[in-house]
């Protein structure tokens, strides 16, 4: 890259102006484009400072947020390994933006997250890896469920839920033809499991993966009256006349029985 043209960008990038962000984003496409992605990484160095915003401090920023995440993902699998390193040691928010990265990349990045959660113990890093891998859409995903399906159990709160989470954004994904019947009777196990999580944030990822397993056509008639006897239980409809006393289970209930 010519030095003018990576001065001229890395100075419009550093801005706090949305006008010069956006120019500097485009430029930024413009040079991708001439170098080829597998030359880009000291591009992408630079558009990966935007990944720090703070969409809640800077909303009116949250496009450029958008534009720089389309733009890195679009380099493809070349820079997945620095997506990595990065996820693993970036701040929250950059982690969040990395995560939408990893999953608009798609299916060639599922090997990669898949070796990265095996080789960490840092739940923290798995959590957003589970994340990410339940932005992707892509039937390959069904190599990834056993993964969610194992960390929906974990004794650490965080990794569980965004497990319980991820098991429902997996099920969009996966035609029911493509998930095995073994597979689909240890999500339903799982998730009936953590119906009765001591959290609330986790049983309200239960039975929101459940409705999502029913409305993506995962369930047979008979497992479909058995979620919507569940709803009704958390609801407080059924016989029992007891309910979830958390407001997010039950809201979430309610949108799962849509779906039965």
């Amino acid at each position: 890259m010519p030095d003018d043209s990576y001065r001229t960008i890395r100075t419009l990038l550093a801005s706090t102006r949305y006008e010069d962000l956006h120019k500097g984003l485009q430029l930024a496409e413009l040079e991708i484009v001439k170098v080829g992605s597998s030359e880009a990484r000291p591009i992408f160095e630079m558009v990966s400072t935007l990944f720090y915003i703070d969409a809640l401090d800077r909303p009116d920023l949250v496009p450029i947020l958008d534009e720089a995440v389309n733009l890195a993902a679009r380099l493809g699998a070349s820079i997945i390994p620095i997506l990595m390193e990065k996820l693993n040691a970036g701040d929250l928010k950059a982690q969040w933006a990395i995560a939408h990265v990893l999953g608009r990349i798609g299916a060639d990045a599922i090997k990669p997250m898949m070796m990265a959660y095996a080789s960490s113990t840092d739940p923290t890093f798995r959590a957003f890896i589970l994340y990410a891998l339940g932005k992707i859409k892509s039937p390959k995903v069904v190599h990834a469920a056993a993964l969610a399906l194992d960390a929906a159990q974990s004794p650490n709160l965080e990794l569980r839920d965004t497990a319980t989470r991820t098991l429902g954004k997996l099920a969009e994904s996966i035609p029911p033809e493509e998930l095995p019947a073994e597979l689909k009777q240890v999500y339903m196990e799982r998730l009936q499991t953590n119906l009765a999580d001591s959290n609330p944030s986790v049983r309200s990822k239960a039975i929101r993966s459940f409705g999502k397993l029913a409305r993506f056509k995962h369930l047979t008639e008979a497992e479909s009256r058995q979620l919507k006897e569940s709803c009704k239980h958390i609801l407080g409809t059924d016989e029992t006349g007891e309910w979830d006393r958390a407001f997010v289970v039950r809201k979430e209930a309610e949108e799962a029985l849509k779906y039965v």
